[in-house]
């Protein structure tokens, strides 16, 4: 084989490859019924050890307000993210999130983080933390502050 030939197998294997290691994941929040305005909340995944690996997802235009999700911010310190945005959750609302999320994370030792905040009422940092694993598939977790339930599915 010419190595030109050697070189389009080797990159459309590999180029293959990377995209079959990543899931599609289908992230659901619901949020409680409180009272007060839209909450701003971040979706991102964090590895053990604390660190940022992905933001998976902000809701809340308005970035002055994101440094209330504490968090998040902490891990992101510049506020820049790759995950999508939309309008801030209101109470006893769902939103589902589609993300892509690569394989060597799922049961890795790695958690999905959310955070919480509503204007002029408490932040919640980590409102849920779920260690994202192939057992945790559709189990609905409580969190501890403003939403009601979260679900992840592949």
């Amino acid at each position: 084989m010419k190595p030109i030939q050697s070189l389009i197998v080797f990159l459309a294997v590999f180029g293959l490859s990377n995209s079959a290691f990543a899931k599609s994941v289908d992230l659901q929040l619901t949020m409680k019924g409180y009272n007060g305005d839209g909450a701003y909340v971040a979706v991102y995944l964090m590895d053990a050890n604390g660190r940022l690996v992905q933001t998976l997802a902000v809701e809340g235009r308005k970035k002055k307000y994101q440094k209330h999700l504490r968090d998040w911010k902490r891990a992101n310190r510049s506020l820049r993210f790759d995950g999508k945005t939309g309008a801030s959750l209101h109470k006893n609302r769902s939103r589902n999130f589609l993300v892509t999320i690569d394989d060597k994370y799922i049961d890795s030792n790695h958690f999905i983080h959310i955070d919480t905040s509503v204007e002029d009422k408490r932040d919640v940092p980590s409102d849920v933390v779920v260690p994202l694993t192939q057992q945790g598939i559709g189990q609905a977790v409580s969190g501890k502050g403003y939403v009601k339930s979260f679900v992840y599915r592949f």
